[in-house]
């Protein structure tokens, strides 16, 4: 076997699209060899000061597609984003792709519905065309791809392996940027090690891409590691365990909420849908008072 042509071919082109407003990457993975892609993570724009949502950054996915000839076999999310509306609703109306998300959203739909006083919303997960469980295996073109259920960030976090990249979500960083919090409801920190310990099981040549990039220092954004890199250079890794939980748990009590979690889970629990007009209209979205408890004001 031609073993350096074996492994080209178990690596996929990967574009990643930063959102500089949310701090957001967006991703379409290619098979070189079919053209087949899969989205991942995109971003419908939305303005919290005005209410306008947009297409801009979906349409930019849209548009590198529509230049390289490929083929959108599947729009992935990693799961419900809270600082950023979902375009994956969008996505499949335009291109006719399936949407997939872990099974675990299930739970954060149950979780959030309480929380929104959403009764209506249906929280089996149809709204997506599947779910993915932990160890699912998917195809994107000739590239197989599978599923490891990542929570501690949220109950539904799920990090795709395909060929030799991983999309790790919140969940790890850049390594100059360390780890994702877990305080929102339904994360855990010692949960969230125990992800990132699976993920950091990967072979160390493995290509992280992560989900948010905060340009520490003011550096460009960045968004590819390896698995190699991360165990050698991210600081919120070194001491083990235990540490990690107290580092994760005295940080997260200084960070404020992301300022639109909460107009941006009831869209994201409804795969991505925005709500349906209401007589006049209009669309409105809810805003639950005093549900996430007290935040650190200064």
């Amino acid at each position: 076997m031609d073993l350096p042509a074996a492994a080209a071919r178990l690596r996929p082109q990967v574009a990643g699209f930063y959102d500089p407003r949310t701090f957001s990457i967006q991703y379409v993975v290619t098979d070189p060899a079919t053209r087949h892609c899969a989205i991942i993570d995109p971003v419908l724009d939305f303005d919290e000061k005005s209410g306008a949502t947009a297409t801009r950054s979906a349409d930019a996915l849209l548009a590198h597609i529509r230049a390289h000839g490929l083929v959108p076999q599947w729009i992935l999310d990693t799961h419900p984003h809270a600082d950023h509306f979902s375009a994956a609703g969008y996505l499949k109306d335009q291109t006719g792709a399936p949407t997939a998300i872990g099974a675990g959203v299930v739970k954060v739909q149950r979780l959030w519905q309480k929380l929104y006083n959403l009764p209506s919303l249906r929280t089996d997960g149809s709204q997506w065309d599947r779910l993915f469980a932990d160890g699912d295996r998917f195809r994107l073109g000739g590239i197989e791809g599978r599923v490891m259920h990542s929570p501690g960030h949220t109950l539904a976090s799920v990090t795709y392996v395909i060929g030799d990249a991983a999309f790790v979500h919140d969940t790890l960083f850049m390594p100059d940027s360390g780890t994702a919090r877990a305080d929102f409801p339904g994360g855990d920190a010692r949960t969230l090690w125990r992800s990132i310990a699976r993920i950091l099981a990967l072979p160390d040549a493995t290509r992280l891409f992560t989900g948010h990039d905060y340009r520490p220092g003011g550096r460009a954004a960045a968004w590819e590691s390896t698995v190699a890199a991360q165990k050698r250079d991210n600081a919120h890794l070194q001491g083990g365990e235990d540490a990690f939980v107290r580092l994760r748990e005295a940080r997260d009590r200084t960070l404020p909420m992301p300022r639109l979690i909460l107009h941006a889970l009831q869209v994201n629990i409804a795969g991505g849908r925005l709500p349906p007009p209401e007589e006049d209209g209009r669309r409105y979205l809810k805003i639950p008072l005093d549900a996430l408890g007290t935040p650190p004001w200064e």
